[in-house]
């Protein structure tokens, strides 16, 4: 299945009895309570799609919850294993859409959709956008024991760093990845040797995907000489990687491995840490 659904696609099947649509982000019960997608539900990226981090050095700001507490939240949406899935945030789905689609992914799910655009452009197509709760659904029976798409650690982050034939990405803005600023980590720079792709290249001027055939073409020139398992994607807490990773697939090519601890981890441990200033 296409991970990325237009809105003119979405409107034709909406009353679908197996489309369930979610509202992902970060506050998301807020953003939901001044407007939503009909019959959507939500879930809250640091509660429900992430771990309670006791130590950002372990795992970082968004670790992936216990399997056994995700399976719980899948199950109150009422996912069952034929669902068809439709995430979006208020973000472009460039944060928690992204993150949840990777997360569903990985559990075994295939039938799972990104809005393009997110809920701008929901409402600049005329889907239909209300401030009631939906409907309850009858609780679903999804269960799953592993996480399916591959991932990275900070072990083997830091081995990729010493070797010849590995990539590492790192997908956050420029200034960040430079060490001019770190508006959210204690500490600024990048992981050594890593490359900077911001995820905003994966993107059109007004927040949607850019076409999958020029998105194959951008990373197929960077991955040229790298093999799928030997390419890490990082951004600053595991969340932005996935917009990264959602845009791979979207072009058709093998998603690599996601560093979800990234860089609140690894700057929190006494790693090497490099520097580049854009003069």
């Amino acid at each position: 299945m296409n991970p990325i659904i237009n809105s003119n696609e979405l409107v034709n099947i909406l009353r679908q009895p197996e489309i369930i649509i979610i509202h992902a982000g970060n506050n998301a019960r807020n953003i939901y309570d001044n407007g939503h997608i009909t019959n959507a539900c939500y879930l809250e990226l640091n509660t429900d799609m992430s771990d309670v981090p006791q130590d950002y050095k372990n795992g970082g700001r968004h670790p992936l919850p216990k399997i056994e507490n995700f399976i719980k939240v899948l199950q109150q949406t009422g996912i069952e294993k034929d669902s068809h899935v439709i995430i979006y945030d208020d973000k472009n789905a460039s944060n928690a859409a992204a993150r949840l689609w990777w997360m569903l992914r990985s559990a075994g799910l295939k039938n799972v959709q990104v809005l393009n655009g997110g809920l701008q452009a929901a409402i600049s197509n005329a889907i239909p956008i209300t401030t009631e709760a939906s409907p309850e659904r009858t609780p679903g029976n999804y269960t799953f024991t592993e996480w399916q798409l591959p991932i990275a650690d900070i072990q083997e982050a830091e081995t990729f760093t010493q070797q010849d034939k590995t990539l590492i990405i790192d997908v956050r803005e420029t200034p960040r990845y430079n060490g001019e600023t770190e508006p959210i980590d204690t500490v600024a720079g990048h992981i050594p040797t890593a490359k900077n792709y911001p995820f905003a290249n994966n993107l059109n001027s007004d927040g949607t995907y850019k076409d999958p055939e020029e998105l194959k073409q951008y990373f197929t020139k960077i991955f040229e000489g790298y093999e799928p398992e030997n390419i890490i994607v990082h951004c600053g807490s595991g969340v932005t990687a996935c917009h990264t990773l959602l845009a791979i697939d979207y072009a058709g090519l093998n998603v690599p491995k996601l560093y979800v601890g990234s860089w609140s981890e690894w700057s929190r441990n006494d790693k090497p840490i490099e520097t580049t200033r854009t003069v």
